[in-house]
């Protein structure tokens, strides 16, 4: 979402890093380029306005310009403004006192709040606490049916009241009685997932307000579009106004959307990101940090997040497995192919480069993009060699090489530079598993 800001943010300020002395007009040309580059990632004028004038002000200040590294203390600037820009620390679910913890889900038609209240149960019932979601939708059958699918798929009840003349009385009554029934079961969390609809039907937006004042939920969460920009914010000020918010998620951040929305509701609302939306699974969820996303907006990765991925997708006893499978210097084919899909897991490789620190500029080694494809190559080729060849390279002669070539759609030349690779990592990982080596990889696989 952030590349184009992050490459033209890198620019300007690798340019002001390289100047041994900076000076009130370099700062002054420097901050034209960053407000240009945040306008043109659809940021607030008003917001772009005052952001760069807090820069301005921090960075003409003497601690800066006479410090030994001026370029370096503007970076510094520019990131603390960032981060406060979003909300500075991270805002979590506020949880009810007694269970259960009820959460309203709003929001417009088409902006994914259905599968959001998925991805939610998911996250809660992954931290151990019981459920219920509750089809609020009588209008729309098929949202009702999605929850329920939903639901199915995750293990988690859905309570739902289907009513095609459902009027706002009958919205009000099955969120009541879908809290209510999660007070009387011992659930931990309820999810209410109210119909979709637009901010200026007058009627249905106080049909919100009535099911608020009814149900007194903990948390009333905006689910909004990212790609709609500007849109976004200006529609969640129409809710906060009419209903009253609590927090907003963001969906389909991870398409090509310019990146305004996250930047300027916080500001504009006053309101906190909670959650963002970062594709279609129901794993697609990851909490908000603006420190960690002023991180990766400037280029210097987010270590914590990709830690936090590496604990979900490794279990204790996979980290130990793996780690005996080292030290005992037997790493096949087979281990390697399993590995590839540990990491897939994870995410994408451009997710993945996106949290390491200059991952940017890793991406512009490879050509401007990351190699998918070709690791869908090199998982192709071990699928088509037979267990014996996985667990045993050496068997693999010229006309071994010609069957998996054919078998993957590859040419010999692959085959041959996949073995030359899996060596290559082989006798990294033994001189890495020797000695001292040996007693960091344990600690560092037991640290996940």
């Amino acid at each position: 979402m952030f590349q184009n800001l992050s490459q033209k943010l890198d620019k300007v300020l690798k340019k002001l890093r390289g100047q041994g002395v900076l000076t009130e007009a370099n700062i002054a040309e420097a901050l034209k380029e960053v407000r240009l580059a945040l306008l043109e990632a659809d940021v607030h004028f008003k917001i772009v306005k005052d952001f760069t004038e807090r820069i301005r002000e921090k960075a003409i200040g003497q601690e800066v310009l006479r410090s030994l590294t001026p370029g370096h203390q503007v970076v510094k600037v520019v990131w603390e403004e960032l981060r406060e820009l979003m909300g500075r620390d991270h805002a979590g679910v506020r949880l009810a006192s007694e269970p259960p913890t009820v959460i309203m889900m709003v929001g417009l038609q088409g902006a994914g709040k259905t599968t959001t209240c998925g991805k939610l149960a998911r996250l809660f019932k992954q931290q151990g606490k019981r459920v219920l979601l509750v089809a609020a939708d009588p209008r729309r059958p098929a949202a009702g049916d999605q929850l329920a699918s939903l639901g199915a798929a995750l293990d988690v009840p859905v309570y739902r009241v289907d009513r095609a003349d459902a009027s706002a009385a009958d919205v009000v009554r099955i969120c009541t009685e879908g809290a209510e029934r999660g007070r009387e079961q011992g659930y931990d969390v309820v999810v209410l997932d109210t119909g979709g609809r637009l901010h200026i039907d007058d009627g249905l937006m106080e049909e919100l307000a009535e099911v608020k004042r009814a149900v007194q939920p903990q948390e009333v969460l905006l689910v909004a579009d990212a790609m709609t920009g500007q849109d976004a914010v200006s529609m969640a000020e129409q809710f906060d106004r009419r209903v009253g918010l609590t927090g907003l998620i963001l969906t389909k951040v991870e398409g090509d959307a310019r990146g305004g929305a996250v930047l300027s509701i916080r500001a504009v609302t006053g309101k906190p990101i909670k959650f963002l939306g970062v594709g279609e699974k129901l794993d697609a969820l990851e909490v908000f940090h603006p420190d960690r996303m002023a991180s990766r907006i400037l280029g210097m990765g987010d270590v914590l997040s990709l830690i936090e991925k590496a604990q979900e997708a490794y279990s204790q006893e996979q980290a130990e497995s793996i780690q005996k499978t080292l030290t005992a210097k037997t790493l096949t084919l087979e281990d390697f192919r399993a590995q590839i899909a540990q990491v897939n897991r994870m995410g994408s490789m451009e997710e993945l480069l996106g949290m390491l620190p200059g991952g940017q500029r890793l991406k512009d080694l490879a050509g401007g993009g990351v190699p998918e494809k070709e690791i869908k190559r090199v998982v192709a080729m071990i699928d088509s060699m037979t267990p014996r060849e996985r667990r045993d390279h050496t068997v693999i002669n010229g006309n071994r090489k010609k069957r998996i070539a054919r078998g993957s759609g590859t040419t010999v030349q692959d085959v041959n530079r996949l073995i030359k690779q899996y060596l290559a990592a082989r006798k990294m990982m033994k001189a890495l598993t020797a000695g001292g080596g040996r007693r960091q990889l344990a600690q560092a696989l037991r640290s996940f």
